[in-house]
């Protein structure tokens, strides 16, 4: 069996000496199966092809191998070799001959109160940035990150002085000088103009948002998801209420309609709806904003790309800028805008609501690194901030130009939708396309995508969409990668 480029590619940034080895082969298979990029019933290579591919010794596959056996992720079979185990085989390898279960993991799993493994989760190979293609949504471009400006942010906030100010125990507080910089340079450009106490710093917008559910979902609160929507809000509402409810979306956004005001609670995304990337328009916003007042719905905006637009309509005000009854909570974040590793995002909402979020941090983690606080505020005060929003706005708008002119070309069988500030196209290929098939596809051919079906509460009737990013993806890089999608798709339709 020869190893072909998608098993190549996984293990493309795997460390090679000879401590651990077999580990990390385990690690990093067990690891694709958990995620899906390992479908049930795939053959895996022979120990033999995949040694010689790693250039290690067939001994060191072949233990990995059994661990994964004897963990019930891989079976053998005779004369046809290893396969990923199919929900069957699992079902099979839990039980005795005397049909007593035996549970692997020494009798954890009748004691977790959740189990958020088995949740469909947005997937992607840890080392995607060695693809040729990622045409990923959020992810990190080194040439667009400031490395120099940042350099010199972090230096700034190291001197001893800076070092005594942000070391010490924060308890619950934040960064002050964060804190100043959001009210005063970031939030105004959104409309935002928060005061004391209005602001809490989070490990990005998931801890954010997380907390949010934590605070104010209760087990029969009825709260309003996207459908198509966000899918990790989805499981973190689904995890604290028994009445989740599908909000009405258009082409416009949510919809205030009956079932917007049953819910005491809504989760949206109105400055691009994840994944459609629609912009709900200023009337709507009026709308949903009236209606939350008539019926009592307190509103959660996650305005998670919103700060990189430079195109015509981007100073379309956000929710919690037309809110006049302290009825919206906002959440953002420098993940999209800086690198996803920064993990710095926050909360602005009314000063009561910080207060309980402050209690509620402490008790899960304190307070996010000081450091990296004191740094991003020296980043931002410098002005590196603002530049670093041109720069890369520029280029974010030239990929997403010259993807949109190729589109047509290439994808003629498939309907797009970028609307403007999108850092991603929303694709709904063919009835008959199942994106999960493409994405494996692509893969090989080193075309990395997103499926679509992730997004919606019942899968299939995502089957046919998928996504596009450009954030990671090289405006080089562009062309050769749509054309090599493109084929893929003509030869499935032909």
């Amino acid at each position: 069996m020869q190893i072909d480029t998608a098993w190549r590619m996984l293990f493309g940034g795997m460390e090679r000496d000879a401590q651990g080895l077999s580990a990390r082969v385990r690690g990093i298979i067990a690891e694709a199966i958990e995620t899906g990029l390992l479908a049930p019933d795939m053959r895996v290579p022979s120990s033999r092809s995949l040694a010689e591919a790693l250039g290690i010794s067939r001994n060191t596959v072949n233990a990995a191998y059994q661990h994964l056996i004897d963990d019930g992720m891989l079976v053998a079979r005779e004369r046809s070799g290893c396969f990923v185990a199919s929900s069957d085989d699992r079902r099979a390898s839990s039980h005795t001959d005397a049909g007593v279960t035996v549970d692997k993991a020494g009798g954890w799993a009748a004691r977790f109160a959740i189990r958020p493994s088995r949740m469909p989760q947005i997937t992607k190979p840890r080392n995607w940035m060695d693809y040729p293609y990622p045409f990923l949504f959020g992810q990190f471009d080194p040439s667009l990150f400031p490395t120099n400006p940042w350099r010199e942010s972090v230096k700034a906030a190291s001197s001893v002085q800076e070092i005594t100010r942000w070391a010490r125990d924060m308890i619950d507080d934040d960064d002050p000088d964060l804190l100043d910089q959001l009210r005063h340079k970031v939030l105004p450009r959104r409309g935002i103009f928060a005061g004391p106490g209005e602001i809490i710093v989070t490990i990005g917008s998931q801890h954010a948002l997380s907390m949010l559910v934590q605070l104010l979902v209760g087990r029969d609160t009825p709260v309003g998801v996207e459908n198509p929507g966000y899918p990790d809000v989805r499981h973190m509402v689904g995890i604290a209420t028994a009445d989740m409810r599908p909000l009405t979306s258009d082409g416009l956004g949510v919809v205030p309609d009956a079932v917007f005001a049953s819910c005491r609670i809504a989760f949206v995304t109105v400055g691009h709806q994840c994944p459609t990337t629609a912009v709900m328009p200023i009337g709507r916003r009026r709308a949903l904003l009236d209606a939350a007042a008539r019926h009592d719905v307190v509103l959660v905006e996650d305005d998670y790309e919103s700060d990189l637009s430079v195109e015509g309509d981007a100073d379309l005000p956000c929710l919690k800028s037309l809110d006049r009854a302290d009825r919206v909570i906002y959440t953002g974040s420098f993940s999209k805008i800086l690198a996803p590793g920064l993990r710095i995002g926050y909360i602005v909402a009314p000063k009561p609501v910080i207060d309980e979020l402050r209690v509620l941090r402490r008790l899960m983690l304190r307070h996010p690194p000081t450091n990296n606080q004191r740094s991003l505020a020296t980043f931002i005060q410098l002005g590196h901030y603002r530049q670093h929003l041109r720069r890369t706005a520029t280029v974010l708008e030239e990929r997403a130009a010259r993807i949109a002119d190729l589109l047509p070309e290439l994808l003629p069988g498939c309907r797009f939708r970028r609307d403007f500030g999108a850092k991603s196209f929303w694709i709904e290929g063919p009835p008959d396309l199942d994106s999960r098939d493409l994405v494996r596809r692509a893969r090989d051919q080193g075309v990395l995508i997103e499926a679509g079906d992730i997004f919606f509460l019942d899968p299939a009737e995502g089957r046919r969409f998928f996504r596009l990013g450009f954030t990671s993806i090289a405006t080089h890089r562009i062309d050769p990668g749509l054309r090599r999608l493109g084929a893929l798709l003509r030869n499935k339709t032909a």
